[in-house]
């Protein structure tokens, strides 16, 4: 039986403020109040000089002015000391001549990852799984996504995430699958009777009454 009081398994919830912290990373001092203004991507890893965690941050890094092009800032986390991951940035430094522009939150204590859900004790007791969030220039959680121990991230989805969502937010629509810069969007369904019987005649590209897409100026 799960004790009330064990906080491994607590798990923030989408649309709600991000769980706050205030850690010691490669870059200083961060509080979450530090992002306040810019979205953030933050993201934990099993271990540092760990062969799927180098092949992940190698990619965040060379995707990074991506990032900060969309007003995203990114964070890395896990549960190693501060100068395991300044060793580790070093290393990647040196054997792949790849900088890691980006601060890594040493987490010996657990203390963000457990208020972030990233501590699976069936999968690790003492690592953080491939955990990502995607969190709001606000500080709302917006999105999480979790990924085994044994399989790297694919980085491409998280910059389309956050442009996908920035693009949500600021044009008041959705985007389906797979949806990229450029694509049609869809325009939210009707919500009353009067405006289904309406929406074939607003100009959208309609399947349905409530299947209608754009293209955005």
């Amino acid at each position: 039986m799960q004790d009330s009081t064990d906080t491994s398994y607590n798990m923030p919830r989408l649309n709600e403020a991000a769980p706050d912290f205030n850690a010691i990373t490669t870059h200083g001092n961060k509080t979450l109040a530090d992002y306040k203004g810019k979205w953030l991507v933050l993201f934990s890893h099993p271990a540092d000089f760990t062969p799927v965690c180098t092949t992940e941050f190698m990619a965040f890094a060379k995707r990074h002015d991506e990032f900060q092009a969309v007003n995203t800032e990114l964070l890395g986390l896990s549960i190693d000391s501060h100068y395991s991951h300044l060793a580790w940035v070093r290393n990647i430094k040196e054997k792949f001549g790849i900088d890691i522009p980006f601060p890594i939150i040493a987490d010996l204590d657990m203390k963000v990852a457990r208020s972030y859900g990233m501590i699976h004790p069936g999968a690790a007791d003492t690592s953080a799984v491939r955990a990502t969030f995607i969190i709001d220039d606000k500080g709302i959680l917006r999105a999480m996504v979790y990924y085994p121990m044994t399989n790297g991230r694919s980085i491409d989805e998280f910059v389309r995430l956050v442009t996908a969502l920035q693009t949500s937010d600021r044009e008041k629509v959705a985007t389906p699958e797979g949806w990229q810069p450029g694509d049609k969007v869809i325009v939210p369904p009707p919500a009353t009777a009067e405006a289904a019987e309406a929406r074939m005649n607003e100009g959208y590209e309609c399947t349905d009454w409530y299947f209608c897409k754009k293209t955005l100026s």
